[in-house]
């Protein structure tokens, strides 16, 4: 098969995948470890490249399709299952995420297609979409449930960038 199509800078435990080892995706994350739950069970984030979203290693123009899922938690322990588990932010994490997603539109192909991915369980989806001046095409605009939501753009090719 030919290089990955699909980029996931973030992947993680790559938990919303079906495959897990899906040869289609290019699996990324700036961790690279694994530990024991409390019931047992391991976790692991294990990427194909180890790799920053605010900093990615590819030419522009490299991939179709590019999930963005960065760490949603800024206040947690080190130790807690839950920034284990997700990551957490940096206390700058405005930046942090404006150069994700310069970086994630930037290695886009023109009409490529982004989709994102975000729980609001510390910080709204609104402060998270004024990380970017791109325009979101669609997404679940008010999950009660869950607090998580998916958003999806295509890149024009026209978009300038000031």
């Amino acid at each position: 098969m030919s290089e990955p199509m699909v980029l996931d800078p973030a992947s993680g435990g790559r938990m919303m995948y079906f495959d897990k080892q899906d040869p289609r995706v290019l699996f990324g994350d700036i961790r690279d470890e694994s530990w024991e739950l409390c019931d047992g069970r391991r976790f692991d984030v294990h990427p194909d490249r180890l790799m920053d979203y605010r900093h990615l290693p590819f030419a522009d123009g490299s991939y179709r399709l590019v999930v963005f899922d960065p760490p949603h938690l800024v206040h947690g322990g080190d130790k807690s299952y839950m920034v284990k588990k997700y990551g957490r932010l940096s206390a700058d994490w405005r930046d942090g995420l404006k150069q994700g997603f310069s970086e994630c539109f930037r290695v886009l192909e023109d009409g490529g297609v982004l989709i994102f991915k975000w729980n609001e369980t510390q910080i709204p989806v609104s402060q998270i979409l004024a990380c970017t001046d791109r325009k979101p095409l669609f997404g679940n605009r008010q999950p009660k449930q869950t607090g998580t939501h998916w958003i999806v753009w295509v890149k024009e090719p026209t978009h300038d960038v000031a």
